[in-house]
């Protein structure tokens, strides 16, 4: 079975990150599969401060750290943590609507917010915390996390599932643009995709089309000679058209991606792409 991929252009500015720690990622238990996507476990040893931006995706994580089980809700905010000394922090990523049968109600209630679990989930995280913490074995902390989530009795939702497909047709098809085409796509009117989104995912879907294509241009503006390539980024050094790009991805303009790239990348795509192949 093929390890899970994430996606890594949501890492921004990559190279660095890679000397600075790892991520692994691994399947979840049969069992959970319907809801989690995939764990991820970090591991860093820095001299110093690393300050690490990822861009966030429209999915809820649990993220063991500074002795809790911590639920982060889909934010608009942009993400940075700082590494320091040596650690490590096991995540877990839940499927686009996977939190909504583990969570009972709306997924909106935690957007935008990060709590412990034992306050969102009814279900005290600070033993499992603990057992995360205190072992370097992947396997041990996979295992504490996973009977931590099936003592939230998750039940099988098949709304959620088709939800989550309908988030990743709008991550694959960078010809989707609009809230209303995912809405045609799905059979459905737009106004009960939002309803549906809000309750499943904790955000709108013109949100999560926008962010996709967002991360579709940051592909296109990373630098695969510094390391990996991109899927869809273009040669090391061959010149992007932003105008086209902004066309393609549904912008208004090359204005209009360079300002939405800039709120939340932090610095306009042209800026990103040369200092990135540096």
């Amino acid at each position: 079975m093929r390890a899970p991929q994430g996606c890594p252009q949501a890492i921004v500015f990559p190279e660095p990150g890679r000397r600075a720690f790892d991520v692994e990622r691994l399947a979840p238990a049969a069992d959970l599969a319907e809801f989690v996507d995939y764990h991820w476990v970090v591991r860093w040893r820095v001299e110093g401060v690393h300050r690490q931006q990822v861009v966030p995706q429209p999915r809820v994580h649990l993220a063991v750290e500074d002795g809790r089980v911590l639920v982060h809700g889909v934010t608009r905010e942009p993400f940075h943590r700082e590494l320091r000394g040596a650690g490590h922090v096991l995540g877990v990523a839940f499927h686009p609507a996977g939190f909504r049968p583990v969570l009972h109600r709306a997924v909106a209630d935690v957007a935008g917010r990060y709590r412990p679990g034992a306050e969102v989930l009814g279900v005290d995280d600070r033993e499992v915390a603990a057992r995360v913490l205190a072992t370097g074995s992947t396997r041990r902390m996979v295992a504490a996390v996973e009977e931590y989530l099936r003592a939230c009795r998750p039940r099988p939702d098949p709304v959620a599932a088709r939800v989550s497909e309908l988030v990743r047709t709008a991550e694959r098809d960078p010809s989707l643009v609009r809230a209303d085409q995912l809405a045609e796509r799905a059979g459905m009117g737009l106004r009960r995709l939002q309803r549906l989104f809000a309750e499943y995912v904790g955000i709108g879907p013109k949100w999560v089309i926008r962010r996709f294509r967002i991360l579709d241009a940051l592909g296109r503006a990373g630098a695969p000679a510094a390391g990996a390539p991109l899927a869809g980024a273009p040669l090391a050094g061959a010149p992007v058209d932003w105008a086209a790009l902004a066309d393609e991805l549904g912008f208004a303009d090359q204005a209009h991606l360079i300002r939405v790239f800039t709120q939340v990348v932090g610095t306009p795509p042209a800026t990103y792409r040369r200092t990135a192949a540096r």
